[in-house]
């Protein structure tokens, strides 16, 4: 059984922990209700505009970036966090993407034209351990999130498919659904997904009028569209950052009460059999005096 001084320590020890995971919680949560705002005011506008994009690219409206190819390199961007102590946040994007790299994605790796982009410092060291090209250009991305930033990486994949150096470009990001649940997801970045045609209205029946013209709208339309799903996309990992963090500091104080409890019974058993053992010592030592 530990003496009183060493539980004493680790109740301290425990304490301070609980206060420190209690302010990472408080912290995360007034982030997550700025990033969450973020969010909630993009989806709609960012929704819309996709459908507008879908909906111009099946419009035979001639554009680099709907142009389907063979396949040959690929661009696959992890959506990532500059920091830890968010549950499993990280740990499913890199799970995902090692999944890919073993199943579909295998035969790009092992010829050498799959290529990684981490946005984020964890992804940056994930991947710099792993046997794949990576392209560190946007790893500290977050450090200063703004729509011009997502902008410049947006530019570069698109530069890139537009040049030939990527037949297709993949994001993985973890979309924010609640405080408590991300889920993890594979979007096609470029080129542009045709829209599914629907049994209400087929989208090849469709008659666009076009104001001004097509090529205005593909010249300043289509990309100004990618950009926007792209920021999205960052701001949904954002979101979940924060609220998986917020999760598990909640998860870790809540614990770090439970332990408290339980060292503080431990302490009171050990104090108790301290003073027993000495009350024992002390008659022991009484009745040996007596008989002397």
């Amino acid at each position: 059984m530990p003496n009183l001084k060493e539980v004493k320590n680790r109740i301290v020890s425990v304490t301070s922990t609980q206060q420190i995971t209690k302010a990472m919680k408080m912290v995360a949560a007034a982030k997550l209700r700025r990033a969450q705002e973020s969010i909630m005011q993009m989806r709609p506008y960012a929704q819309k505009l996709n459908e507008i994009l879908q909906n111009v690219s099946t419009a035979q409206v001639e554009t680099p970036y709907a142009e389907q190819r063979e396949v040959q390199n690929i661009l696959v961007i992890a959506v990532t966090a500059d920091r830890g102590l968010s549950g499993a946040f990280n740990t499913n994007i890199f799970r995902r993407v090692r999944i890919m790299l073993e199943e579909e994605l295998s035969s790009y790796q092992a010829k050498g034209t799959l290529e990684i982009m981490p946005i984020g410092k964890k992804g940056v060291d994930f991947f710099k351990r792993r046997e794949v090209r990576t392209d560190n250009s946007f790893g500290t991305l977050f450090s200063r999130l703004s729509f011009d930033e997502a902008r410049a990486v947006a530019e570069h994949a698109m530069q890139g498919f537009v040049e030939g150096r990527y037949d297709k470009v993949l994001v993985v990001y973890n979309e924010f659904k609640n405080v408590a649940t991300q889920i993890v997801r594979t979007e096609q970045l470029l080129p542009i997904v045709p829209a599914e045609p629907t049994t209400d209205a087929p989208i090849s029946n469709i008659d666009y009028i076009f104001e001004p013209t097509k090529e205005e709208i593909v010249t300043e339309l289509i990309p100004k569209s990618i950009k926007v799903q792209f920021y999205k996309m960052l701001l949904e990992s954002r979101a979940s950052e924060e609220g998986a963090r917020m999760t598990a500091m909640d998860k870790a104080t809540d614990n770090a009460g439970e332990l408290l409890k339980e060292l503080k019974l431990m302490y009171n058993r050990t104090r108790q059999a301290a003073i027993t053992k000495e009350i024992l010592e002390i008659v022991g030592g009484a009745e040996a005096l007596a008989k002397g």
